[in-house]
């Protein structure tokens, strides 16, 4: 965000944190939590403002703030502070409550059982709740973008197995075709550890709705599944992870039964999103490509050689 705008973002959100109030006597500092090309967070007080991307699709925002309003998503989303957005220099603007994020240096503290049980509440919500403007969940979307972002960045010598990653999978998860009307869920689309919160209760939620939409529920579970597969999860916590879903009636895989045959293809998609990232900002940065980088373009070379209908585990 610019100089200039980052200001009046810093304003509104002083504004929203004292409704009624010529000034703010809290003597509470505005803190920047975020700011990338995707979205802008800052924070005073309580109270949360985020201007979401230039180019959002409003309609789209607008439903996803209604599903997170909705009463049948209480306790799994953090609500926002009413369903309209402001405006600042063409980007909407949502209000949100303040939660204590998952600590970075505390790893064994990792809330997975928590992350895994809200998304299969998330999971199983009605359809009834949905309202009809909802758009696609984004995670493939997000996927194809960053392969973008790959292409973009000029050749390099790690490029290749991730593009022949990528060339394999099906259409679907390149974000080139319809998904099956089979795997449409409520996802959020971008689930990570980063995207939850401790309330003032002390429950965990979900926050950050910007990909929220019907999908593939097994997309949810990509990011940790690839992780996992890719050797940068520790097997007990992939564990836990995958029980707590399937102890709370989450519906991405099957309750019994091996879960990879419904976990490959988004896995595989993550782990190309992840290296394309990796390699885009080594190029940016004029920095070579670190040992976790290097592993989950490993990880890549071998999908490419074993496509997803030979190969439904790609870990080894």
């Amino acid at each position: 965000m610019t100089a200039e705008v980052l200001p009046a973002l810093r304003a509104k959100v002083r504004a929203a944190a004292h409704p009624s109030a010529e000034a703010c006597a809290c003597g509470t500092d505005t803190s920047v939590l975020a700011d990338r090309p995707d979205g802008t967070v800052v924070r005073h007080g309580r109270t949360v403002a985020k201007a979401h991307a230039p180019g959002t699709d409003r309609a789209g925002l607008t439903a996803r703030l209604a599903v997170a309003a909705h009463p049948a998503l209480d306790g799994i989303l953090l609500p926002p502070h009413g369903p309209r957005t402001a405006e600042l220099d063409g980007r909407p603007v949502t209000f949100w409550s303040y939660g204590t994020p998952v600590d970075r240096d505390d790893p064994d503290a990792a809330p997975w059982e928590e992350a895994a049980t809200l998304l299969a509440r998330l999971h199983r919500t009605p359809d009834t709740v949905l309202p009809p403007g909802l758009p696609p969940m984004r995670g493939p979307a997000k996927a194809a973008r960053a392969v973008a972002r790959l292409l973009a960045a000029g050749p390099h010598p790690a490029a290749d197995p991730v593009l022949r990653a990528w060339a394999v999978l099906p259409a679907w998860a390149r974000d080139e075709s319809p998904m099956p009307e089979n795997l449409r869920a409520l996802c959020h689309g971008d689930l990570h550890l980063g995207q939850l919160v401790r309330s003032g209760n002390g429950e965990w939620l979900l926050i950050d709705i910007d990909d929220l939409g019907r999908g593939d529920p097994a997309w949810d579970l990509a990011r940790p599944a690839a992780w996992f597969a890719c050797g940068l999860l520790p097997p007990d916590e992939w564990s836990r992870f995958l029980t707590a879903y399937r102890q709370a009636g989450g519906t991405a895989v099957p309750a019994d039964s091996d879960p990879w045959p419904a976990l490959d293809v988004p896995a595989r998609a993550l782990s190309v999103q992840t290296a394309a990232q990796a390699i885009a900002k080594s190029v940016a940065a004029g920095r070579p490509l670190d040992e976790v980088e290097t592993s989950v373009i490993d990880a890549c070379d071998r999908m490419a050689a074993h496509p997803p209908e030979l190969a439904p585990d790609f870990a080894t």
